[in-house]
């Protein structure tokens, strides 16, 4: 591939040099200057940035070139036009690996990492002149600073009872009210401290960490209202699950769970990962020891979390971890009997494969959830039917076609019962549908009238923190779309601050999509305030 030769600037663009110095034309200032024909030489500590952490473990390259092009080290967001130049590439070619799937060519693999000079020890392969090391060499556990943030949080200040059982401590959560009303401040603390410490000490976001995790059990969880009598029972009952695991207990577990799914909005997934892989490693050593009946029971409970945790992995652009828990809540949903949950994960398949720009498998995959033998609630199957919309819209059907199924969605959710047992779908209302069939318009062509609806329901003020910043992603992406620069980059700036607040990588690279919509527009001062806040 023909290098132009030369120095730029790092938002792509060739630096002109006058008295004063090299000076970008864009930018107007001085910065940092990349040699076109080559990486600049990076820091140590830039490949232990978290971004670049996670796209390291998540053994995809194509996030790693994303993390790369949008680390802060830079200043600003690389170009894929300058980044391809460094990788042998195309702009095309780059922008297809980094929202494809993982590539697998291991020539290509070693080739890039010796161009981006990334050190062999944080490789998921092994490069040709690393002696000594495995040939299915992975990723190398970082230390973890200090950081409040990516500890799991509760609420409450409550901690671990250590209840002995049979001659042995197990170490059960409970909350601050009950440590408060029963005198139980004493106990609580050192054993069940440096329980939650083990369980801190690695990063919970990495898959290959895992099974560290899942052997702690139900540490760092705590529930509001928990009782003394129910205290010793769950106490019982992970200590001797086949005696005593039972309803009450199989509950319990469903109200750790339906409590993280409340504090996902607010709290983001770094901080409710690390409760639900506990709870899901219960749920997995458990169901070995129950009775069939419980069991049953037991391992619905695990798929409504599995299911759940495939979404937390999707929010931080994990799609491996993703699909390992969307086929275990698959499985357990099987030898559950749950039909309905089994037709739910196709649909969210469906939406991981919009993640991935993969249009016909996003409809296949809604089409085969929308199927009469999954016996679906009313408002999942409006939701497959908007999503079924959606891919059709991305294949290019006529928008009468895609209107069609948006109002057939919209009759499903409209006779929907307001009582309706199940709680599956319960989040899918009428702000969700709108914003939903704003993205199905964007995509079929029309970003005004996408314009249109996310602006209306992000007004009104019903959508938890982190969805907000994620439909103001996709409102600024309309934007962008409709040839409004300044306003685009001004939603996308606030989508950012709740984007790194939140640790939503979703919504990053949402944004990343937007910037590069933008990009035309890039001397102006808006567009350059967002990029800055992207990269912050």
């Amino acid at each position: 591939m023909a290098q132009q030769q030369g120095r730029y600037c790092s938002c792509g663009t060739r630096l002109a040099r006058d008295n004063h110095g090299e000076r970008c034309t864009t930018c107007q200032r001085k910065t940092i200057a990349l040699d076109v024909a080559r990486p600049p030489i990076v820091p140590p500590d830039f490949w232990q940035h978290d971004r670049m952490h996670e796209a390291l473990v998540s053994w995809h390259m194509g996030q790693v070139f994303y993390a790369y092009r949008t680390h802060p080290w830079h200043g600003r967001v690389l170009s894929q036009e300058l980044m391809a130049s460094w990788l042998d590439l195309n702009q095309a070619q780059l922008s297809r690996i980094e929202s494809g799937k993982p590539p697998q060519d291991l020539g290509k693999l070693m080739r890039w990492a010796h161009s981006l000079k990334i050190p062999a020890e944080l490789l998921w392969f092994k490069l040709p002149d690393v002696r000594g090391a495995t040939a299915t060499a992975v990723v190398a556990a970082r230390p973890v600073p200090e950081d409040p943030a990516s500890k799991p949080e509760v609420p409450l200040a409550g901690g671990l009872l250590p209840v002995v059982v049979n001659g042995r401590a197990v170490l059960v959560p409970i909350d601050a009210e009950t440590i408060a009303t029963s005198g139980l401040g004493s106990f609580v603390g050192t054993p069940a401290d440096a329980s939650a410490a083990h369980t801190t000490e690695r990063d919970p976001m990495s898959p290959l960490n895992r099974r560290d995790l899942l052997k702690s059990g139900v540490a760092a969880v705590a529930l509001p209202g928990l009782g003394l009598d129910e205290l010793n029972h769950v106490a019982h009952a992970l200590d001797d699950a086949h005696r005593y695991l039972d309803g009450p207990v199989v509950d319990y577990f469903r109200r750790v769970l339906d409590k993280a799914k409340r504090d996902d909005g607010a709290l983001g997934p770094r901080k409710t990962l690390p409760v639900m892989l506990a709870l899901l490693g219960a749920v997995e050593s458990q169901a070995r020891e129950v009775k069939p009946d419980v069991r049953r029971e037991l391992l619905a409970v695990g798929s409504d979390g599995a299911e759940f945790a495939g979404w937390l992995y999707r929010d931080i652009q994990q799609p491996q971890a993703a699909v390992f828990w969307y086929d275990r809540a698959m499985e357990w949903a099987q030898e559950a009997d749950n039909a309905a949950m089994q037709g739910y994960v196709l649909l969210k398949k469906s939406q991981m494969a919009y993640d991935e720009r993969d249009a016909l498998r996003m409809l296949t995959l809604a089409q085969a959830a929308g199927h009469d033998r999954w016996q679906l609630p009313a408002r999942v199957r409006a939701e497959v039917t908007q999503q079924e919309a959606l891919g059709r819209a991305m294949l290019g059907d006529p928008l009468d076609v895609v209107r069609g199924q948006l109002a057939a969605a919209e009759a499903l959710l409209t006779h929907a019962p307001e009582d309706e047992p199940d709680s599956l779908g319960a989040y899918f209302n009428g702000h969700t549908r709108l914003v939903r069939d704003a993205i199905t318009y964007t995509e079929a062509g029309k970003p005004s009238l996408a314009v249109d609806l996310f602006s209306d329901v992000l007004s009104a003020g019903v959508l938890s923190r982190r969805d907000t910043g994620f439909f103001n992603a996709r409102r600024a992406a309309a934007l962008a779309l409709s040839g409004e620069p300044d306003e685009a980059a001004q939603v996308g700036k606030a989508s950012a601050l709740v984007a790194h607040e939140v640790t939503s990588e979703r919504t990053v690279r949402v944004l990343g999509e937007v910037l590069s919509t933008l990009d035309r527009w890039r001397s102006r001062p808006a567009v350059r305030e967002f990029r800055e806040s992207l990269t912050a």
